[in-house]
């Protein structure tokens, strides 16, 4: 019987990254519950599950390359390149950066720069309102990608996912918070 990987990212993000408090979000809303994604995604086991689950996301996907906007997407986008090569598919991985290098090459995408039409797949660990994702769609796209897919591993059902959607683009969560901070599947 083959591992259900995403059974298992659920698992392993309910044990690793849910904490209870008093949060301000990357959005500026207040939550009494938050998601460490990078407790996951920086771990060695979370990171492959994280990168097989959006990678068996990706198949079938027009997509050549996949990216994101640093912080959240950077060990995201990595395990999904490590799991392309290992699985025979290779796919490179680029990292978006919030604002251009004022030194050095001045890059606003580090790593594999995709070419103008290129079909690619943003990815991010939680998506709230949307903001961090819609501005890595903009450089994608800025940079001449054609955005084909948009993936959070989690989704606060915060309005991020809808906006998203609204602008026309096909995202899909693996994983969906609930008001109280638990997690499923969806």
């Amino acid at each position: 019987m083959a591992p259900d990987y995403k059974e298992r990212l659920l698992d392993y993000t309910r044990e690793h990254a849910v904490l209870r408090g008093d949060f301000t979000l990357a959005s500026g809303a207040k939550a009494k519950f938050f998601f460490d994604m990078k407790m996951v995604t920086l771990s060695p086991e979370g990171a492959y599950l994280a990168g097989k689950v959006i990678f068996d996301m990706l198949k079938g996907v027009d997509v050549a390359a996949v990216g994101g906007l640093t912080l959240g997407a950077d060990p995201i986008v990595t395990a999904v390149s490590v799991v392309s090569y290992i699985e025979g598919r290779p796919m490179p991985a680029f990292i978006e950066r919030g604002a251009v290098k004022d030194h050095g090459t001045m890059k606003t995408i580090e790593g594999y720069v995709p070419g103008k039409g290129l079909p690619v797949a943003i990815v991010e660990d939680v998506i709230t309102k949307g903001g961090a994702t819609l501005k890595a769609v903009e450089i994608a796209e800025a940079a001449g990608c054609r955005v084909t897919k948009v993936i959070a591993l989690l989704d606060r059902h915060a309005g991020g996912s809808d906006e998203v959607r609204r602008r026309g683009y096909d995202f899909t969560a693996v994983l969906h918070a609930d008001a109280d901070g638990g997690i499923s599947l969806g």
